[in-house]
């Protein structure tokens, strides 16, 4: 099975929180995060007024007092992960995910820039968070309301498709993540995307709904599960809202 590649600010916060704590090197998380890009780099870092290759930026970060890296993944109507300030959660907003570097006061917003990655770094403030099991039972339970609700909209009838990733949502792939790394919370971000790409598939014939309220019928049977993805991958990502003693990835 091939393994899931998660957002760009998912995996800068999960490998660059792993950085912090020691457990991987800095090749490691270059690796992780540039991919197949072809760089990434930081704009707006305190005290550079250029351009700083990812690598060093990040060291610059630490210096500044990051202490961990954690996930921001907003909609429109739901900054799940932002804190402020105002500037910060509109470019998060923009771009529909951040990370956040508590210590600092400072985060990242990726914008794709060619085949490479510009990360805007900010003023932001810390964030309130639910925790990783909350995420958890939050998930699951939208999940099970959404297959009761499209069921009731013959979901098997109109999007096959979208039937079928219902069943399959806890088999889904899941990421890589790097050494310390909770393996419920490996497990709980692959879900968090696989259920985004579901409420993203299920909606894309919106315009063959045989009526608007049919179209606005299942975007309500969906919207709680997009949100609770939101959250489950927020969590996922963000060691603020890990337990001390989940079982870790070696």
């Amino acid at each position: 099975m091939t393994p899931l590649l998660l957002p760009d600010s998912a995996r800068l916060a999960w490998w660059y929180a792993a950085w912090l704590r020691g457990d991987v090197a800095p090749d490691d998380v270059a690796d992780a995060v540039v991919a197949d890009d072809a760089g990434h780099h930081i704009a707006d870092l305190p005290g550079h007024d250029e351009l700083t290759p990812l690598l060093l930026g990040l060291g610059t970060l630490r210096n500044l007092g990051a202490t961990t890296a954690g996930l921001a993944y907003p909609a429109e109507g739901d900054p799940v992960g932002l804190g402020g300030p105002a500037e910060f959660n509109v470019a998060a907003l923009d771009q529909g995910e951040a990370v956040v570097l508590p210590g600092s006061g400072l985060g990242l917003v990726p914008v794709r820039a060619g085949r490479g990655v510009v990360w805007l770094c900010l003023p932001a403030r810390s964030r309130q968070l639910i925790d990783l099991g909350e995420a958890g039972r939050g998930y699951r339970a939208a999940v099970l309301e959404a297959a009761n609700r499209l069921a009731g909209l013959d979901v098997a009838r109109w999007r096959p498709a979208v039937a079928d990733a219902l069943l399959n949502l806890r088999r889904a792939a899941v990421p890589v993540g790097p050494p310390g790394t909770p393996t419920a919370a490996v497990a709980l971000a692959g879900r968090g995307v696989h259920g985004l790409a579901l409420v993203d598939l299920a909606l894309e014939d919106d315009g063959a709904a045989v009526s608007a309220q049919q179209a606005d019928e299942r975007r309500a049977a969906l919207l709680p599960l997009a949100a609770a993805s939101r959250r489950a991958l927020v969590a996922a990502c963000s060691p603020e809202a890990w337990p001390d003693e989940a079982p870790s990835t070696p």
